[in-house]
């Protein structure tokens, strides 16, 4: 399928590896020129590299940290025009509710949260003059069904989604959407960290511990980037335009429900 968005500029947060880079990928293949972000510069330049050559797009890389304003201000300064924006960061740790104080959740409200509303506040006005863009932000199933020892992420996701359930509806009238995607337990860095901390508790292997989470999920397995990142790059293009506001499960049916 042709997606229609060829020649336009994405900026993709977090995007040297894991499901920011499955999108960014995505958005190359179908002919997006990229602004690449993450903290890491030598991962991020060898990811733009790999980008390049398969895809033949430009790609420019800022290495920053986007939950913070200098890095915000980093980003968009080398940004430029954006047509599409990909908001990701990494999860906050995990824990117990007793674990947390008040700094905790300012930092995953700056990653999670504000970091998200501060670009879309940046870039969006431009997007409304033009009459088109996509946003697409990548929170967690978590905000549809919490997740109890991930209560910092929980927290901060769920304000975002409130937050895109008013902004959506009030910026698609100029042509431009927003759009959350849900991902549920995908075969990335993240995953390999909560599977590690199972390892730690049970004291079991992490082969025992991938079989065990696997085994709740309906489709038996854990998710790629790849499949993440096309169901982002279908959301950002010219047959996606109809679709405001909505919170999308990539969870291979993890999340019991039926609305």
């Amino acid at each position: 399928m042709d997606l229609g968005i060829s020649g336009k500029r994405a900026l993709v947060c977090a995007s040297s590896k894991g499901l920011g880079r499955g999108c960014a990928e995505a958005l190359a293949e179908a002919g997006v020129n990229l602004v690449l972000n993450a903290r890491g510069a030598e991962t991020l330049e060898a990811t733009a590299a790999e980008i390049r050559e398969t895809y033949g797009v430009d790609v420019v890389t800022v290495a920053a940290d986007i939950s913070t304003a200098d890095g915000q201000a980093k980003v968009l300064k080398a940004a430029g025009q954006i047509d599409i924006l990909v908001n990701n960061a990494g999860g906050p740790p995990p824990g117990m509710w007793t674990d947390w104080d008040r700094d905790d959740f300012i930092a995953a409200l700056d990653a999670n949260m504000l970091a998200p509303i501060a670009l879309m506040k940046a870039l969006m006005p431009a997007m409304m003059e033009r009459g088109w863009g996509r946003v697409i932000n990548i929170t967690s199933q978590s905000v549809k069904a919490p997740i109890a020892q991930l209560g910092l992420s929980n927290s901060a996701r769920t304000g975002l989604t409130g937050y895109v359930a008013g902004t959506a509806r009030q910026v698609a009238s100029k042509g431009v959407t927003i759009n959350n995607l849900l991902p549920g337990i995908h075969a990335t860095d993240r995953a390999e960290a909560l599977d590690g901390n199972v390892v730690k508790a049970k004291g079991i292997s992490m082969e025992e511990a991938r079989a065990q989470r696997a085994a709740t999920i309906p489709a038996g397995r854990y998710g790629t980037r790849q499949e993440f990142g096309q169901a982002c790059a279908f959301l950002c293009s010219v047959h996606a335009g109809f679709i405001v506001g909505q919170n999308l499960l990539l969870d291979g049916g993890a999340t019991n429900a039926t609305i």
